[in-house]
Protein backbone atom coordinates (compact mmCIF):
# COMPACT_ATOMS: atom_id res chain seq x y z
CA UNK A 1 0.00 0.00 0.00
CA UNK A 2 1.50 3.44 -1.17
CA UNK A 3 2.48 5.62 2.05
CA UNK A 4 0.35 8.19 1.27
CA UNK A 5 -2.58 5.72 1.34
CA UNK A 6 -1.66 4.55 4.80
CA UNK A 7 -1.20 8.30 5.97
CA UNK A 8 -4.48 8.68 5.21
CA UNK A 9 -6.03 5.94 7.16
CA UNK A 10 -3.66 6.44 10.06
CA UNK A 11 -4.87 10.53 9.83
CA UNK A 12 -8.11 9.91 9.65
CA UNK A 13 -8.28 7.31 12.80
CA UNK A 14 -6.55 9.10 14.62
CA UNK A 15 -8.84 11.83 14.24
CA UNK A 16 -12.27 10.32 15.53
CA UNK A 17 -14.07 11.23 18.22
CA UNK A 18 -12.88 10.37 21.27
CA UNK A 19 -15.62 7.64 22.30
CA UNK A 20 -15.15 5.94 18.95
CA UNK A 21 -11.19 6.29 19.40
CA UNK A 22 -11.43 4.75 22.34
CA UNK A 23 -13.67 1.50 21.40
CA UNK A 24 -11.03 0.79 18.57
CA UNK A 25 -7.87 1.31 21.08
CA UNK A 26 -9.54 -0.70 23.56
CA UNK A 27 -9.32 -0.03 27.60
CA UNK A 28 -7.01 2.25 28.95
CA UNK A 29 -3.69 1.27 29.57
CA UNK A 30 -1.70 2.51 32.39
CA UNK A 31 1.83 1.79 33.44
CA UNK A 32 2.80 1.12 36.86
CA UNK A 33 3.16 4.28 37.61
CA UNK A 34 -0.58 4.97 36.67
CA UNK A 35 0.64 7.20 33.40
CA UNK A 36 -2.63 6.57 30.96
CA UNK A 37 -1.51 5.77 27.74
CA UNK A 38 -2.46 8.23 24.92
CA UNK A 39 -5.63 7.11 22.89
CA UNK A 40 -3.87 8.33 19.59
CA UNK A 41 -0.73 6.42 20.24
CA UNK A 42 -2.87 3.08 21.53
CA UNK A 43 -5.05 3.28 18.87
CA UNK A 44 -1.73 3.04 16.35
CA UNK A 45 -0.49 0.42 18.21
CA UNK A 46 -3.42 -1.41 17.51
CA UNK A 47 -3.67 -1.00 13.84
CA UNK A 48 0.10 -2.30 13.68
CA UNK A 49 -0.31 -5.56 15.54
CA UNK A 50 -3.24 -6.05 13.11
CA UNK A 51 -1.27 -5.72 10.16
CA UNK A 52 1.47 -7.72 12.12
CA UNK A 53 4.02 -4.56 12.79
CA UNK A 54 3.91 -4.42 16.38
CA UNK A 55 8.00 -4.08 16.21
CA UNK A 56 10.37 -2.41 13.72
CA UNK A 57 13.63 -4.21 15.03
CA UNK A 58 14.19 -7.98 13.82
CA UNK A 59 14.09 -10.44 11.24
CA UNK A 60 16.08 -9.33 7.94
CA UNK A 61 18.24 -6.78 7.83
CA UNK A 62 17.93 -5.30 4.60
CA UNK A 63 14.70 -5.66 4.63
CA UNK A 64 14.05 -3.71 8.20
CA UNK A 65 16.15 -0.92 6.68
CA UNK A 66 13.69 -0.56 3.66
CA UNK A 67 11.01 -0.39 5.82
CA UNK A 68 11.84 1.97 8.58
CA UNK A 69 13.21 4.41 5.57
CA UNK A 70 9.44 3.76 4.06
CA UNK A 71 7.68 4.29 7.71
CA UNK A 72 9.57 6.85 8.86
CA UNK A 73 7.84 8.85 6.36
CA UNK A 74 4.55 7.72 7.30
CA UNK A 75 3.70 10.44 10.35
CA UNK A 76 6.30 12.67 9.65
CA UNK A 77 6.18 17.00 9.65
CA UNK A 78 5.80 17.55 5.83
CA UNK A 79 7.09 20.88 5.92
CA UNK A 80 8.03 21.89 2.32
CA UNK A 81 9.07 25.70 2.95
CA UNK A 82 12.96 24.63 3.66
CA UNK A 83 15.88 25.02 1.40
CA UNK A 84 17.19 21.67 1.70
CA UNK A 85 20.63 20.15 0.49
CA UNK A 86 22.92 17.38 0.08
CA UNK A 87 27.02 17.80 1.28
CA UNK A 88 29.41 15.44 2.18
CA UNK A 89 30.73 16.21 5.81
CA UNK A 90 34.31 14.41 7.16
CA UNK A 91 33.53 10.82 9.08
CA UNK A 92 36.12 9.00 11.41
CA UNK A 93 37.07 7.49 8.12
CA UNK A 94 36.06 9.33 5.09
CA UNK A 95 33.32 11.20 3.76
CA UNK A 96 29.98 10.60 5.26
CA UNK A 97 26.59 11.90 3.42
CA UNK A 98 24.50 15.08 5.34
CA UNK A 99 21.56 17.07 4.44
CA UNK A 100 21.74 20.61 5.21
CA UNK A 101 17.95 22.60 6.44
CA UNK A 102 17.10 25.98 5.93
CA UNK A 103 14.86 27.54 7.44
CA UNK A 104 13.52 30.53 5.09
CA UNK A 105 14.96 33.66 6.45
CA UNK A 106 17.86 32.07 8.13
CA UNK A 107 20.82 34.59 7.87
CA UNK A 108 24.26 33.18 6.70
CA UNK A 109 25.67 32.73 10.31
CA UNK A 110 22.43 31.47 11.48
CA UNK A 111 22.32 28.87 15.05
CA UNK A 112 22.66 25.36 13.81
CA UNK A 113 21.80 21.22 14.93
CA UNK A 114 24.47 18.78 13.77
CA UNK A 115 21.64 15.41 14.22
CA UNK A 116 21.63 12.11 14.12
CA UNK A 117 19.04 9.53 13.76
CA UNK A 118 17.51 6.66 15.37
CA UNK A 119 16.96 3.16 14.74
CA UNK A 120 19.48 1.15 17.17
CA UNK A 121 22.61 1.69 15.43
CA UNK A 122 21.32 -1.16 12.68
CA UNK A 123 18.80 0.68 11.01
CA UNK A 124 17.45 4.50 9.77
CA UNK A 125 19.27 6.99 7.90
CA UNK A 126 18.94 10.75 6.91
CA UNK A 127 15.80 9.48 4.23
CA UNK A 128 13.94 7.74 7.57
CA UNK A 129 14.15 10.84 9.68
CA UNK A 130 14.01 13.47 7.20
CA UNK A 131 10.05 14.74 8.64
CA UNK A 132 11.80 14.90 12.00
CA UNK A 133 14.68 16.97 10.70
CA UNK A 134 12.20 19.43 8.30
CA UNK A 135 10.12 19.66 11.92
CA UNK A 136 12.91 20.75 13.79
CA UNK A 137 14.38 23.58 11.29
CA UNK A 138 11.12 24.90 10.44
CA UNK A 139 9.80 25.14 14.13
CA UNK A 140 13.06 26.52 15.57
CA UNK A 141 14.99 28.56 12.95
CA UNK A 142 17.75 26.47 13.31
CA UNK A 143 20.00 25.25 10.19
CA UNK A 144 19.78 21.49 11.04
CA UNK A 145 22.51 19.22 9.60
CA UNK A 146 21.52 15.48 9.46
CA UNK A 147 24.51 13.02 9.53
CA UNK A 148 24.24 9.52 7.84
CA UNK A 149 27.26 7.33 9.72
CA UNK A 150 28.21 3.92 9.60
CA UNK A 151 25.71 0.96 10.65
CA UNK A 152 26.35 -1.93 11.88
CA UNK A 153 26.67 -4.76 11.97
CA UNK A 154 29.23 -3.93 8.91
CA UNK A 155 30.39 -1.27 11.65
CA UNK A 156 30.00 -2.15 15.01
CA UNK A 157 30.55 -0.10 17.91
CA UNK A 158 32.53 1.89 18.29
CA UNK A 159 31.98 3.29 14.71
CA UNK A 160 28.72 4.87 14.90
CA UNK A 161 30.15 6.94 17.78
CA UNK A 162 33.56 7.26 16.23
CA UNK A 163 31.52 9.31 12.84
CA UNK A 164 29.37 10.63 14.85
CA UNK A 165 32.87 12.73 16.88
CA UNK A 166 34.33 13.46 13.95
CA UNK A 167 31.50 14.52 11.96
CA UNK A 168 30.63 17.24 14.86
CA UNK A 169 34.16 17.94 14.87
CA UNK A 170 34.28 18.77 11.20
CA UNK A 171 30.85 20.73 11.62
CA UNK A 172 32.49 23.07 13.95
CA UNK A 173 35.37 23.67 11.61
CA UNK A 174 33.47 24.48 8.69
CA UNK A 175 30.53 25.97 9.98
CA UNK A 176 30.32 29.13 7.81
CA UNK A 177 30.36 26.78 4.43
CA UNK A 178 27.07 25.40 5.87
CA UNK A 179 25.94 28.67 6.95
CA UNK A 180 26.10 28.09 10.84
CA UNK A 181 27.78 29.87 13.34
CA UNK A 182 30.10 27.59 15.47
CA UNK A 183 29.68 29.51 18.60
CA UNK A 184 25.25 28.55 18.62
CA UNK A 185 25.96 24.69 17.80
CA UNK A 186 23.99 22.12 19.30
CA UNK A 187 24.08 18.74 18.54
CA UNK A 188 21.48 16.24 18.72
CA UNK A 189 19.29 13.05 17.93
CA UNK A 190 16.61 10.78 19.14
CA UNK A 191 17.40 7.36 20.54
CA UNK A 192 20.50 5.82 19.42
CA UNK A 193 21.38 9.32 17.70
CA UNK A 194 20.78 10.64 21.33
CA UNK A 195 24.17 8.31 22.21
CA UNK A 196 25.86 9.05 19.26
CA UNK A 197 25.27 13.24 20.63
CA UNK A 198 26.18 12.54 24.41
CA UNK A 199 29.40 11.05 22.76
CA UNK A 200 30.35 14.04 20.44
CA UNK A 201 29.82 16.34 22.96
CA UNK A 202 31.64 14.58 26.00
CA UNK A 203 34.92 14.13 23.47
CA UNK A 204 34.67 17.73 22.24
CA UNK A 205 33.76 19.10 25.89
CA UNK A 206 37.63 20.62 26.19
CA UNK A 207 37.82 21.75 22.59
CA UNK A 208 37.74 25.14 21.31
CA UNK A 209 34.79 24.62 19.22
CA UNK A 210 32.65 22.33 21.37
CA UNK A 211 28.76 21.95 20.81
CA UNK A 212 26.65 24.65 22.81
CA UNK A 213 23.52 22.49 23.07
CA UNK A 214 22.37 19.10 23.51
CA UNK A 215 19.00 17.88 22.21
CA UNK A 216 18.20 13.85 23.58
CA UNK A 217 14.88 12.99 22.22
CA UNK A 218 14.57 9.63 24.39
CA UNK A 219 18.06 8.78 24.28
CA UNK A 220 19.69 5.41 25.02
CA UNK A 221 22.13 5.58 27.60
CA UNK A 222 22.89 1.98 29.56
CA UNK A 223 23.22 -0.81 27.06
CA UNK A 224 23.31 -2.85 30.54
CA UNK A 225 19.46 -2.22 30.71
CA UNK A 226 19.09 -2.31 34.09
CA UNK A 227 16.37 0.53 34.92
CA UNK A 228 13.02 -0.85 35.75
CA UNK A 229 11.33 0.60 32.53
CA UNK A 230 13.07 -1.99 30.47
CA UNK A 231 11.23 -5.17 32.67
CA UNK A 232 8.06 -2.85 32.70
CA UNK A 233 7.48 -2.25 29.13
CA UNK A 234 9.57 -4.87 27.21
CA UNK A 235 6.36 -5.73 24.84
CA UNK A 236 3.72 -4.44 23.30
CA UNK A 237 5.02 -0.61 22.98
CA UNK A 238 6.93 -0.89 19.37
CA UNK A 239 10.36 -1.04 20.94
CA UNK A 240 10.44 -4.49 22.36
CA UNK A 241 12.50 -6.67 24.32
CA UNK A 242 13.35 -8.66 21.18
CA UNK A 243 14.22 -5.51 19.35
CA UNK A 244 16.93 -5.09 21.84
CA UNK A 245 18.32 -7.84 22.29
CA UNK A 246 18.84 -7.72 18.23
CA UNK A 247 20.13 -4.50 18.62
CA UNK A 248 22.66 -5.01 21.15
CA UNK A 249 23.41 -8.41 19.45
CA UNK A 250 24.92 -6.64 16.27
CA UNK A 251 25.90 -2.92 17.66
CA UNK A 252 27.85 -4.90 20.47
CA UNK A 253 28.46 -8.39 20.19
CA UNK A 254 31.29 -8.02 22.64
CA UNK A 255 29.65 -7.85 26.14
CA UNK A 256 32.93 -6.03 27.74
CA UNK A 257 31.83 -3.28 25.49
CA UNK A 258 28.25 -3.07 27.57
CA UNK A 259 30.10 -0.68 30.11
CA UNK A 260 31.94 1.71 27.85
CA UNK A 261 30.65 5.14 28.28
CA UNK A 262 30.46 5.65 24.70
CA UNK A 263 28.28 3.11 24.29
CA UNK A 264 26.61 3.76 28.19
CA UNK A 265 26.94 7.59 29.05
CA UNK A 266 25.00 6.90 32.06
CA UNK A 267 27.87 4.63 33.48
CA UNK A 268 30.79 7.02 32.25
CA UNK A 269 32.51 8.37 35.58
CA UNK A 270 33.12 12.27 34.55
CA UNK A 271 30.69 13.81 33.10
CA UNK A 272 32.01 17.61 34.21
CA UNK A 273 31.98 20.34 31.20
CA UNK A 274 28.75 18.73 29.44
CA UNK A 275 27.01 21.60 27.45
CA UNK A 276 23.26 22.41 28.91
CA UNK A 277 20.63 20.72 27.11
CA UNK A 278 16.83 19.15 27.21
CA UNK A 279 16.57 15.70 27.36
CA UNK A 280 12.94 14.31 26.79
CA UNK A 281 11.42 10.66 27.74
CA UNK A 282 8.40 8.71 27.00
CA UNK A 283 6.15 7.43 29.77
CA UNK A 284 5.68 3.57 28.14
CA UNK A 285 9.96 3.32 26.82
CA UNK A 286 12.12 0.89 27.89
CA UNK A 287 14.48 3.61 27.55
CA UNK A 288 13.05 6.22 30.07
CA UNK A 289 14.17 5.77 33.32
CA UNK A 290 18.02 5.84 32.35
CA UNK A 291 17.16 8.44 30.21
CA UNK A 292 15.64 10.47 33.11
CA UNK A 293 18.91 9.15 35.09
CA UNK A 294 21.00 11.12 32.67
CA UNK A 295 19.86 14.13 33.09
CA UNK A 296 19.77 14.18 36.53
CA UNK A 297 23.63 13.23 36.25
CA UNK A 298 24.10 15.74 33.68
CA UNK A 299 22.51 18.49 36.44
CA UNK A 300 24.83 17.08 39.11
CA UNK A 301 27.64 17.24 37.25
CA UNK A 302 26.67 21.25 36.78
CA UNK A 303 24.96 21.18 33.83
CA UNK A 304 22.28 23.17 32.91
CA UNK A 305 19.37 20.57 31.76
CA UNK A 306 15.90 20.12 31.58
CA UNK A 307 13.91 16.93 31.28
CA UNK A 308 10.81 16.82 30.11
CA UNK A 309 8.59 13.25 30.60
CA UNK A 310 5.83 12.84 28.23
CA UNK A 311 4.09 10.30 30.79
CA UNK A 312 1.41 9.20 27.66
CA UNK A 313 3.99 8.86 24.76
CA UNK A 314 6.09 5.83 23.92
CA UNK A 315 9.02 5.31 22.10
CA UNK A 316 9.48 6.97 18.79
CA UNK A 317 7.19 9.49 19.01
CA UNK A 318 9.04 12.56 17.32
CA UNK A 319 8.41 10.39 13.80
CA UNK A 320 4.80 11.03 15.06
CA UNK A 321 4.72 14.33 14.76
CA UNK A 322 3.48 15.41 11.62
CA UNK A 323 -0.11 13.25 12.16
CA UNK A 324 -0.68 13.01 16.03
CA UNK A 325 -1.49 15.76 19.06
CA UNK A 326 1.27 14.75 21.72
CA UNK A 327 4.18 14.00 19.70
CA UNK A 328 3.65 17.62 17.67
CA UNK A 329 3.46 19.29 21.17
CA UNK A 330 6.76 17.91 21.93
CA UNK A 331 8.31 18.29 18.75
CA UNK A 332 7.32 22.26 18.99
CA UNK A 333 8.70 21.94 22.48
CA UNK A 334 12.20 20.87 20.90
CA UNK A 335 11.60 23.28 18.50
CA UNK A 336 10.93 26.24 21.34
CA UNK A 337 13.76 25.37 23.55
CA UNK A 338 16.57 24.85 20.95
CA UNK A 339 15.52 27.92 19.34
CA UNK A 340 16.32 29.95 22.75
CA UNK A 341 19.07 28.32 23.89
CA UNK A 342 20.99 29.16 20.73
CA UNK A 343 19.71 32.89 20.78
CA UNK A 344 20.84 33.11 23.49
CA UNK A 345 24.38 31.66 23.11
CA UNK A 346 24.70 33.68 19.67
CA UNK A 347 23.87 36.67 21.68
CA UNK A 348 26.75 35.91 24.16
CA UNK A 349 29.28 35.02 21.55
CA UNK A 350 28.46 38.50 19.91
CA UNK A 351 28.99 40.38 23.04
Amino acid sequence: MPVVVERAIVKRLVGLPPGLLRRFAGPPRRSPEGYVLDTQVQALLRLMVMNGQSTVFDGDIAKARHRMDRDGALLDVRDRSLAVRDVTVQGAVGPRRARVYTPAGAGRNAPGLVFFHGGGFVLGSIESHDGVCRGLAAHSGVVVVSVDYRLAPEHPFPAPTDDATAATRWILENAASLGVDDQALAVGGDSAGGALAIAAARALRGSAKRPAFQLLLYPATDATRREASHKHFREGFMLTERSIDWIIGNYLPDPSTHTDPRASPLLADDLSGMPPGLVLTAGFDPLRDEGRKFAERLRAAGAAVEHVCSESSIHGFMNMAGVMDEPARLAALAADRLRRALSRGATASVA
